[in-house]
């Protein structure tokens, strides 16, 4: 009975206006959450057991350097000056192996066996989330990352000339390689399990902790300075960057620069879009709050009376604060509704362009949804609440 007397003067097309720009709001700010975790992979995938913001330096090799006996590695001096950059995170060496390292692979009756070499870098650098990345002393398995080139080189190069299987990335994460190496007199024999591939990475990399021990037990060569450094940086898009390593002579591996100055435009894009978002669901909630507290005004005399019949503040209050609720939930319904199916689409379009893309979930736009649904309603419903009490109170 409440509901029906208080209802004479609800305005629709007033609440119509609310959730039409409630849902605009709501849908901007949920495709930009939801759009910048489903694009994000496909400029960090590549290297994803890498931090995402890194930059690998080497020292510029010159014909005159090495006749006249000039080291390409890196002084601790050269190394301090890196990490001292106002654009330098942390700044990390890879470790080479200082003895010698072959590996074999029995595939269809064949036994493939070539030299190999190894590299490391501190695990601090290394994603947490890769699978099985540890060593052990006394562990018979080392963990291995490959370039992705080395099978793109063996399933359309010598595969195919040998009449060979191509072989797949999951394949190679199954297979087992001998792995044998030699130094200081010893000889010894491991298993090698490939644990991932990189895009930038055009080396073998191999755990740290396992790269100190095979050094101290094989190293038969002098342990030089670092001739690669792996930099991880605040913003690759700073141009000092590139004008620091220009000054210095060093080169840089791969597109890391390019690939994070296009990331990090991705992040300033996504930013201003899901501050407009914003910005529509304040002006949208605003909207709301008139339509209702004009609502309220109109029904003052009604709420007096059935404040002074006995009515609770509260029992007055609660059918514009169910409407209000009812309102967010179809606005953050529709929203997600309206997600998804844009959603679609674009990922049957980025699917086509990556197809080594793989798809998410909708996690992140569902609980922003319901964040920002509990936010409004809440205060909403103290909206409410404060202005039948000062009706109660007899200052409204």
């Amino acid at each position: 009975m409440v509901w029906k007397l208080l209802r004479q003067h609800l305005s629709v097309a007033q609440l119509a206006g609310f959730a039409l720009a409630n849902l605009c709001g709501m849908v901007i700010v949920l495709m930009s959450v939801q759009f910048y975790k489903d694009v994000l992979p496909v400029f960090t995938q590549g290297d994803s057991f890498m931090k995402k913001d890194y930059v690998i330096v080497s020292k510029r090799v010159s014909t005159l350097g090495s006749v006249m006996g000039r080291s390409g590695a890196f002084s601790r001096a050269e190394v301090a000056e890196l990490e001292e950059q106002p654009f330098t995170e942390s700044v990390g060496a890879f470790t080479p192996a200082r003895f010698r390292v072959s590996a074999g692979m029995g595939l269809q009756g064949m036994q493939l066996s070539t030299a190999l070499f190894f590299e490391s870098v501190p695990d601090a650098f290394v994603d947490t989330g890769l699978d099985g990345w540890t060593f052990r002393p006394g562990q018979e398995e080392i963990p291995i990352v490959l370039p992705r080139n080395y099978l793109n080189l063996y399933n359309f190069g010598f595969a195919q000339s040998r009449s060979l299987p191509q072989l797949s990335e999951g394949v190679m994460g199954m297979m087992k390689l001998d792995i044998r190496m030699s130094g200081k007199g010893q000889t010894g024999r491991m298993k090698g399990r490939i644990v991932g591939f990189s895009d930038r990475l055009n080396t073998i990399l191999v755990p740290q902790a396992f790269m100190d021990w095979a050094n101290a037990a094989y190293g038969d060569r002098k342990e030089e300075g670092p001739s690669r450094l792996i930099v991880e940086v605040n913003n690759p898009a700073d141009d000092r960057i590139a004008k620091y390593l220009k000054e210095k002579g060093y080169d840089t591996e791969g597109d890391k620069l390019d690939a994070g100055k296009t990331t990090w435009f991705l992040k300033t894009v996504v930013g201003i879009v899901l501050a407009v978002g914003l910005v529509i669901s304040v002006l949208s909630f605003y909207i709301l709050m008139l339509s209702i507290y004009l609502l309220l005004q109109k029904n003052t005399r009604k709420l007096e009376s059935l404040l002074l019949m006995g009515y609770s503040p509260a029992r007055v209050a609660r059918p514009y604060q169910t409407l209000t609720v009812v309102l967010n939930a179809a606005v953050l319904a529709a929203g997600l509704l309206v997600v998804s199916l844009v959603r679609a689409g674009y990922l049957d379009v980025l699917g086509r362009l990556f197809p080594q893309m793989k798809g998410g979930d909708m996690t992140m736009a569902v609980a922003t949804g319901i964040v920002l649904f509990l936010a409004v309603s809440v205060l909403n419903v103290l909206a409410v609440r404060r202005k039948v009490g000062l009706i109660w109170e007899g200052k409204a």
